[in-house]
């Protein structure tokens, strides 16, 4: 079924329900890894995600009697929404069944699209189980988030549209889950060229296509405990998994920690906001040689909820030194404070935040205790306000940093 006049078939269906998201050129990200680094950001599709193409497609395909029935899935928050917006397009009922982590604002924006959620499990797998479970009870008709051909064939729009806009591109980098999406691109890739590399990208504690690959067929991982919770999957499809095997070149897995500092890199460099499974593809540049090679990243989407965001930004900072907090003891008595602020000054570091505790010693012509959270340009500039510190005598201890 993955046939190029299947792929155009669906280039062109999905084009109904989506947005043009056309390449955009990283100069930081060039900068950085000596190539054309492009980004295509399926985070600005009207969903948040490239889902709505695998799932429109694969509900344009299905009989009259199937919508009728209503439509069943199981997905980590953006394959809901896709198929939410598509049924909503047909006239459909949906049912969505989602990990009961699924971050809230993927919950709600499913619902408003009309959809009836159903919270169950901790992980994808757990959801798909009991949607398939629910399937079969009430006769829905199942849409599959990723191990289904014509949903794959949906997803392979975007290779297509790279090839178009950029046909020279040497590299396209996709992010991994279920598979869906690599499957799609890298196999009508390697047809309209197959001299383009596919690398998919995973993280590295949700590996699965990875496992897939050693063995040589899709496993079961144990767990897939990842702060990139659209691709936290523990086994890729079945029906797809020959195609990939087949197409996708190489896989590489990235820590969540790197997540963490590619989305500073995202925010403060291209104003964008990619949810952590989407800045797979990015995070895993370092670990390639592009020098002189067109690259195109595939951001596979952009819905994280605020107070995600909100702390992913305050463990970036901590994690580029861009925020620490000391403890300094003083003596008791007056401008201890204005020296220690003066001293912090002049090395041009930030006070965000700062205690004053009076009570850390029984005896208070001992000592009092100093707690200051500090933003700085990094590790460097951390560095000098530190060694400025101790060079005015006083003795900063490195404690946890906590901007709230």
């Amino acid at each position: 079924m993955l046939t190029l006049k299947n792929f155009e078939k669906a280039s062109e269906t999905v084009k109904e329900v989506t947005t043009p998201t056309k390449l955009v050129y990283s100069e930081f990200f060039s900068a950085q890894t000596g190539a054309k680094v492009y980004l295509k950001p399926e985070n600005m599709q009207y969903t948040g995600s490239y889902k709505v193409r695998g799932a429109y497609y694969k509900i344009s395909r299905l009989s009259k009697e199937e919508r009728e029935k209503g439509l069943i899935t199981a997905s980590a928050g953006n394959h809901a929404q896709g198929v939410a917006y598509s049924a909503k397009k047909f006239g459909t009922k949906a049912t969505i069944v989602m990990p009961t982590v699924t971050p809230l604002i993927k919950v709600n924006r499913t619902k408003n699209y009309g959809a009836e959620v159903i919270l169950y499990g901790d992980v994808y797998d757990d959801a798909c189980d009991y949607a398939m479970q629910l399937a079969k009870e009430k006769g829905y008709t199942f849409v599959h988030p990723f191990d289904d051909l014509e949903v794959a064939c949906g997803q392979g729009s975007i290779a297509m549209e790279i090839v178009k806009e950029l046909p020279t591109v040497d590299y396209i980098l996709v992010p991994i889950g279920g598979g869906g999406l690599s499957t799609g691109v890298s196999t009508l890739a390697k047809m309209l060229n197959p001299n383009i590399s596919v690398i998919g990208v995973e993280p590295k504690e949700a590996a699965s296509m990875t496992a897939a690959f050693k063995a040589g067929e899709p496993v079961v991982l144990d767990s897939a405990n990842t702060i990139a919770d659209g691709t936290a999957v523990k086994c890729v499809g079945k029906n797809i998994f020959p195609y990939a095997k087949k197409n996708i070149d190489r896989i590489l897995t990235v820590d969540d920690d790197d997540l963490v500092g590619t989305f500073l890199d995202m925010v403060e460099n291209h104003k964008m906001i990619a949810e952590n499974s989407g800045l797979l593809s990015i995070a895993a540049l370092k670990q390639l040689d592009l020098k002189d090679k067109k690259v195109v990243c595939v951001i596979s989407g952009g819905n994280m909820d605020m107070i995600t965001m909100s702390s992913i930004v305050q463990h970036g900072l901590i994690q580029r030194d861009r925020i620490f907090s000391v403890s300094i003891r003083l003596p008791d008595k007056p401008g201890e404070l204005v020296r220690v602020a003066s001293v912090i000054a002049n090395a041009k570091g930030n006070v965000i935040k700062l205690e004053h505790n009076q009570f850390v010693n029984t005896n208070r012509n001992a000592s009092v205790e100093l707690r200051i959270t500090l933003e700085a340009f990094g590790s460097e500039h951390k560095k000098e306000i530190m060694e400025a510190l101790r060079g005015a005598n006083f003795d900063p201890k490195e404690i946890g940093a906590k901007l709230y």
